[in-house]
């Protein structure tokens, strides 16, 4: 698992880098065509790690309810993030992985609710969750991206 934790923090990093680069304007501008802005991607990839390796572990999430509520599956930009948002993803970006690794590490995911993701492939533990938080991650890495060009 190492390696797959690995991906999942050279990704974060990239994340990172895209907070602290763009301006608070930037990454508030949902350009045209788009339905979310880069806070939104990154913040989204946040919370869905927490849903898809806890909740659906039947663990407690390390993100408030605020977050989910504002960044699960099927929100939209729906307000302006301040700084002190955007201060607090950037922290959650890397603590949230250090503390999953650390539970991994630790045996604490025994149960997992079987759950089929948006393509169709269904999740049946905890691996099977980390590995495909990857790909979403990657998605929506691709969607910044996209974004950083419209801007």
């Amino acid at each position: 698992m190492d390696f797959i934790f690995d991906i999942t923090i050279k990704n974060r990093t990239l994340f990172k880098s895209f907070l602290e680069d763009f301006s608070l304007e930037q990454l508030n501008k949902v350009p045209e065509g788009f339905n979310n802005n880069i806070f939104w991607n990154i913040a989204h990839t946040v919370v869905t790690q927490q849903l898809l390796v806890y909740s659906l572990s039947e663990l407690p999430m390390h993100v408030s309810k605020e977050l989910v509520l504002k960044y699960k599956k099927g929100t939209k930009t729906e307000h302006m993030a301040t700084q002190k948002e955007v201060d607090e993803i950037k922290d959650l970006l890397f603590s949230t992985i250090e503390k999953t690794k650390a539970d991994y590490a630790a045996g604490i995911f025994k149960n997992y609710i079987t759950y089929t993701v948006t393509t169709k492939s269904t999740l049946t533990n905890v691996e099977e969750a980390i590995d495909f938080n990857n790909f979403h991650e990657g998605i929506h890495l691709g969607y910044i991206l996209a974004l950083k060009k419209s801007l």
